[in-house]
């Protein structure tokens, strides 16, 4: 999924092992990603998808101080996303904290190492939990 303020920008889910990169996006004052190969589509992604940085991951509020996580992986996910017409789209690092993709400073490079296990509606298939049959044990009447 991309952020609201990414629909007037041509967008394509993720793949995995593809390397995006941070980026402003013409048009518009939200950050994003894209792929290194074309830098105009923002790449969206699905709660849950796993990401490897390729630095420690620094961050800005829009301004003059960068602030840095000392991680290098976090996974894709929503924040608020009852709040209309506010950015959703953050990474959570393994320490619980999130930041908002938008505030990713420019050109951090990451690769997609999972995208998140989905079924679509319909195809629910049932677990098999042991391939046995279960053990009755008969009691004597009488």
């Amino acid at each position: 999924m991309c952020d609201y303020s990414l629909h007037a920008v041509a967008t394509r889910p993720a793949e995995v092992g593809e390397t995006i990169v941070t980026t402003n996006f013409r048009g518009t004052s939200t950050r994003g990603f894209a792929s290194e190969a074309d830098m105009s589509v923002a790449v969206c992604l699905l709660p849950g998808t796993e990401l490897a940085f390729a630095d420690n991951v620094r961050y800005d509020n829009r301004w003059i101080w960068t602030r840095t996580i000392n991680s290098r992986v976090g996974k894709f996910g929503k924040t608020d996303p009852h709040i209309p017409d506010r950015h959703h789209d953050a990474i959570e690092f393994p320490d619980g904290k999130y930041v908002l993709v938008t505030q990713l400073v420019e050109g951090q490079r990451a690769t997609v190492l999972q995208l998140p296990v989905t079924q679509p509606l319909g195809e629910h298939k049932p677990q098999i939990i042991a391939d046995r049959q279960p053990t009755v044990t008969r009691l004597p009447i009488g």
